[in-house]
C-alpha cells in the first residue's frame, strides 16, 4: 500500500525533528488520520502511575482516568500480556469479559469509540506502554486497515515510543555521578528498586545469583552507601535509574 508507506516516511522524517509534547502529538494526529483512524492515544503505565497522550474526546479522558478505567480496560490488559498488535471493537456481536468490561466498552462507544487497532510496547522493567488508533466505524473497516498496512502500523506504535522516550529521557537531565555505576550495576539495582530479589534479578538478567550481589555490592561502594537499600535510594535521588 504506497500511500500507507509515503505517510510512513513522512511520521519518520517528521518525528525525528519533534522537541515537545505539542509536535508529538501534531505527528501523532497526522499519522493516525492519513492512515484511516481517527482518533490516537499513547499510554504509558509505570508503577501504576499512568500517563496519556490522546486525540481523544477530553471528556472520554478526564473520565476514563476519575474512574480508574485503566485497571479494567480490556485493551490494558491485553497490552500487559502480548507482544504483537492486535485489534478490538466494542460493539462486536459475541461480547466477552466481564460484565463490567462489557459496561466500559458500552460506555467508550457512547464517545463514538468504537473499534481500534493496539500496538503493545515493552518498555523494560516491567513497564509497558501502548499506542492505539481508533475510530467510529464497527470493526470489519478495522480490520481491513489492518490487513493492508499491519507492518506499517507496528512500526508506528514502535517509533513513536522510542522517540517519546528518548524525549522523556532528556528532560530528567540526570544529576551528579551520570557514568559512575556500570550498565550491570545500573541494571540490578533497578529490579532491586522494582522489589525484586537477588534471585528473581539473577534470572531476569541470566546471571548467578553471586554475580548479582558483586554489580550490587559494587554499586554500593561507588555511592558510598551503607546499606543496598540505601545505595538504592541515592541512585534514585541522583535519577540514575532507568
Amino acid at each position: 500500500m504506497k500511500s500507507a508507506e509515503h505517510s510512513f516516511q513522512e511520521f519518520i522524517d517528521a518525528i525525528q525533528t519533534a522537541e515537545d509534547q505539542i509536535a508529538f502529538e501534531r505527528i501523532a494526529r497526522r499519522i493516525t488520520e492519513r492512515l484511516g483512524f481517527r482518533w490516537f492515544a499513547y499510554l504509558r503505565l509505570s508503577d501504576d502511575m499512568p500517563t496519556l497522550m490522546s486525540s481523544y474526546p477530553k471528556s472520554w479522558t478526564d473520565r476514563y482516568f476519575n474512574l480508574g478505567y485503566q485497571q479494567i480496560d480490556p485493551v490494558v490488559r491485553r497490552a500487559r500480556d502480548e507482544l504483537t498488535l492486535f485489534t478490538w471493537a466494542g460493539g462486536a456481536p459475541k461480547a466477552t469479559g466481564t460484565r463490567e468490561q462489557r459496561r466500559f466498552f458500552d460506555e467508550a462507544m457512547t464517545f463514538g469509540i468504537k473499534s481500534g487497532v493496539t500496538i503493545p510496547i515493552k518498555s523494560g522493567f516491567g513497564r509497558v506502554a501502548a499506542f492505539t488508533m481508533s475510530t467510529d466505524e464497527p470493526n470489519v473497516p478495522v480490520e481491513r486497515l489492518v490487513d493492508d498496512c499491519r507492518d506499517v502500523l507496528q512500526l508506528v506504535g514502535l517509533y513513536f515510543h522510542t522517540h517519546m522516550d528518548a524525549k522523556t529521557r532528556r528532560e530528567r537531565k540526570p544529576q551528579e555521578g551520570v557514568g559512575i555505576l556500570s550498565q550491570r550495576e545500573l541494571q540490578c539495582l533497578a529490579w532491586i528498586a522494582r522489589g525484586k530479589t537477588v534471585v528473581d534479578t539473577a534470572v531476569l538478567i541470566g546471571i548467578a545469583p553471586r554475580t548479582v550481589v558483586y554489580h550490587l555490592e559494587n554499586a554500593r561502594q561507588k555511592l558510598n552507601a551503607s546499606t543496598i537499600a540505601q545505595c538504592v535510594a541515592e541512585a534514585l535521588r541522583r535519577q540514575l535509574l532507568p
